[in-house]
């Protein structure tokens, strides 16, 4: 199973900013120690190029972005100060995503351990999202003829409001998003299939709701790829999170993406998305746990 990782390309960020971006480098440094997997695994993705992003972003955002021209509404909306820093990163991470779903083609899984930027839009970035790596990726597949349907299947706990806005109207991508219904966004879009849960919603009754959606989301999408967004934030004691899934229910939870798309003979690219657990062990734990059960399901 391939590993693509971009948490040597340095994100600046001010003193007391709020986003764990020691995560990524743990979890790295975790899955290398579990016996799993080797630094042959591990892999260093392209930058995604002007035309790849272009698929899914406007080439005026594009150079707003490359160039430094950002507003700083914009600036603020996306929530990083502008940096040469975050350029590369952002590139490197959708880059990573298209890395991992043509590595998952060819091996059924494959993984981003970073990405899940799905607040991107086609025209402006927002909540910790420049590019939306689900968008470009899944436009790259089809675009290099290796795939005609994907489906997204985003289960951060934040709607993928970018994703839904950038393939609305697409018919060979589905978008499908599991989500708490009183969390950020505030003002939804319209997916292909949102699944709306109540605060402190848990794990039998996520678990259901989920069931439902992925038996709903397949039997339309159809999918030769699966790009799956398996955040850790609908953990209990996540900061932003709102939901009460245990360490377990975010097992049942991969496991159930992991064995549907088998069954259904579909590729799986996973992206790692949120987590912002109190303690980042937790968050580090929850995403380790993903990749090992992706491992154990998927890989031949």
């Amino acid at each position: 199973m391939r590993l693509f990782y971009t948490d040597v390309f340095v994100l600046p960020l001010p003193a007391g900013h709020r986003f764990p971006m020691e995560k990524y480098s743990r979890l790295r440094e975790a899955l290398l120690a579990s016996g799993e997997f080797g630094p042959a695994d591990f892999h260093l993705p392209h930058a995604a190029s002007d035309e790849e992003l272009a698929r899914a972003h406007d080439l005026g955002y594009i150079h707003a972005v490359s160039h430094g021209q950002l507003e700083k509404t914009a600036e603020k909306q996306i929530g990083f100060p502008w940096s040469e820093g975050m350029v590369e990163r952002s590139r490197r991470s959708a880059g990573a995503t298209i890395c991992a779903c043509r590595a998952a083609l060819e091996d059924g899984v494959a993984a981003n351990l970073a990405g899940g930027t799905h607040h991107a839009f086609r025209d402006h970035g927002e909540g910790f999202c420049v590019f939306n790596d689900a968008a470009v990726a899944a436009r790259a597949m089809q675009a290099e003829g290796r795939v005609d349907r994907v489906l997204i299947v985003d289960c951060d706990v934040h709607q993928g409001n970018g994703t839904a806005s950038i393939l609305r109207g697409d018919d060979s991508i589905f978008t499908f998003s599991i989500h708490g219904a009183r969390n950020f966004p505030f003002d939804k879009e319209q997916s292909d299939l949102d699944i709306e849960l109540p605060d402190g919603c848990t794990d039998d009754a996520y678990v259901l709701q989920l069931e439902h959606g992925l038996d709903i989301a397949f039997d339309l999408a159809r999918p030769d790829l699966v790009i799956y967004l398996a955040g850790a934030d609908p953990f209990h004691d996540d900061r932003l999170g709102r939901l009460g899934l245990s360490f377990d229910g975010l097992a049942r939870r991969d496991r159930m993406v992991f064995e549907k798309s088998r069954r259904e003979k579909a590729s799986v690219a996973i992206a790692m998305a949120g987590g912002y657990a109190r303690k980042i062990d937790d968050t580090v734990s929850i995403h380790r746990q993903t990749i090992l059960l992706a491992k154990k399901l998927l890989s031949p």
